[in-house]
């Protein structure tokens, strides 16, 4: 068998070292992803807290990011939009400053209806209410909604804290909704917790699990 084209043997022994390397990859960003706390509803109350120093929870500088995976979120109430607030005094008030943008893509069961949209009804323009990250969540038994969402730099006393959420939401009509939510906390005091809830009733099932991310 004769030789390749010059250079096909570098290019083999190059893809070698990519298969390698990207494996060595993967496990560092495994070992770079903690899991701090997972939190679960069970119908007894509108929200799950995540507050820095309790049952313990890390929400400080020792992470630069933090993740919060939602898992089969089930609300108690029909259309209960599912929202979330933050604090800089240990959970004694979730009222703080911020500036959200929010567009979905959707498409119902029955196939009649499908598309994208900027919807502006579901931001924030320098509001200090909850924030929505998904709205008209169903109470049918295989009605859920799943997602995470991106905390950045949550200690920081210089800068604003920006956030980035997508989730799925099985509507309560019938309507797979993807949506996306972004902004910031318009605020330079250190956020030392976070209140995921439902905008009306309980959060009947679902789990969030949170996650720090080391600045490797």
């Amino acid at each position: 068998m004769g030789r390749g084209p010059v250079g096909a043997p570098a290019l083999i022994k190059y893809n070698d070292q990519s298969i390698s390397a990207i494996t060595d990859i993967a496990a560092s960003a495994k070992d770079d992803m903690v899991l701090i706390k997972t939190l679960t509803a069970d119908g007894s109350g509108t929200s799950l807290d995540f507050v820095n120093g309790s049952s313990d929870v890390v929400l400080d500088s020792t992470y630069p990011v933090y993740l919060f995976k939602f898992i089969s979120i089930h609300p108690g109430t029909n259309n209960a939009e599912f929202v979330f607030n933050v604090s800089t005094d240990a959970g004694s008030n979730y009222n703080l400053t911020k500036t959200t943008t929010w567009f979905q893509s959707y498409h119902n069961e029955g196939d009649t209806a499908a598309g994208i949209s900027y919807e502006d009804g579901q931001d924030l323009a320098q509001g200090t209410g909850t924030a929505i990250i998904n709205y008209n969540m169903g109470t049918d038994n295989d009605e859920n909604l799943s997602g995470e969402f991106w905390l950045f730099n949550p200690s920081s006393t210089t800068f604003v804290k920006h956030f980035i959420a997508r989730t799925n939401n099985t509507e309560a009509s019938g309507y797979s909704i993807d949506a996306h939510m972004a902004g910031y906390v318009n605020s330079t005091s250190d956020v030392d917790a976070i209140q995921f809830s439902a905008s009306s009733g309980n959060l009947d099932a679902g789990t969030i699990k949170m996650y720090g991310i080391k600045d490797s």
